[in-house]
């Protein structure tokens, strides 16, 4: 069965298939030893040492494969971590989708940190920008189907499309990996959009790995205390 996540207005994350669990990264670990499960407690212990102590390659023995929908500049963010296995919804061989996102809240730009934002615009300000930036998309994608109408190449039509609208991938990685994209984008200095994947993604693994995922949880909170 797939699990999904609704993310954004559009959006979603859905959890196609899963290979191993924690088991499998406690059999990993014991391989050298020609040794498995000790039992609950001590394989538990053993995860939370692997992990503070940075030995990631028995984590990378689980692997999961998801069906993304974000916007494109959610993907354009999410893609700089190379570690993932890509397939993306092709605009050159297949019409661009015409969901765009629209956000409920416009956020101003931080002052101190040139790539973040901070407290959102009064509601009067906002709803004004909200409606000025769904006719400007709506016009963008007129003006892509008159191209397509008139016979341009989806290569090139794909030019007048908003970073704002949604894209599709597959992507696939494994358990140690996905540690380390989870720490860097369930963050709060992360955009705010990547984060509500990255929590998406967290709850979807978190049935399948839950020792790990629990002291994932543990180390995050104990490092933004004594941050």
């Amino acid at each position: 069965m797939i699990a999904e996540q609704k993310v954004l207005d559009k959006g979603f994350v859905r959890l196609l298939e899963v290979m191993g669990d924690d088991l499998s990264i406690v059999q990993a670990a014991r391989v050298s030893y020609g040794q498995g499960a000790k039992g609950d407690d001590k394989d538990k212990k053993l995860i939370r040492y692997l992990y503070t102590h940075k030995h990631t390659s028995p984590f990378e023995m689980v692997e999961f494969k998801f069906h993304v929908r974000c916007p494109i500049f959610v993907a354009r963010q999410w893609i700089r971590h190379r570690t993932w296995n890509y397939n993306e919804y092709s605009m050159r061989y297949s019409d661009a989708i015409s969901d765009y996102y629209v956000p409920a809240t416009w956020r101003k730009q931080d002052v101190k940190n040139k790539q973040g934002s901070t407290d959102p615009l009064s509601a009067e300000v906002n709803e004004e920008l909200r409606e000025k930036y769904r006719r400007q998309c709506d016009e963008a994608f007129k003006l892509y189907d008159e191209l397509i109408r008139d016979g341009i190449a989806r290569e090139m039509a794909r030019f007048v499309v908003p970073v704002g609208t949604y894209t599709e991938f597959y992507g696939k990685i494994d358990l140690g990996n996905l540690l380390k994209f989870l720490m860097l984008r369930d963050d709060p200095h992360a955009q705010w959009e990547i984060q509500v994947y990255a929590r998406a993604i967290k709850e979807l693994v978190q049935p399948h790995v839950p020792w790990t995922m629990e002291i994932y949880d543990e180390l995050r909170q104990n490092s933004a205390q004594s941050a």
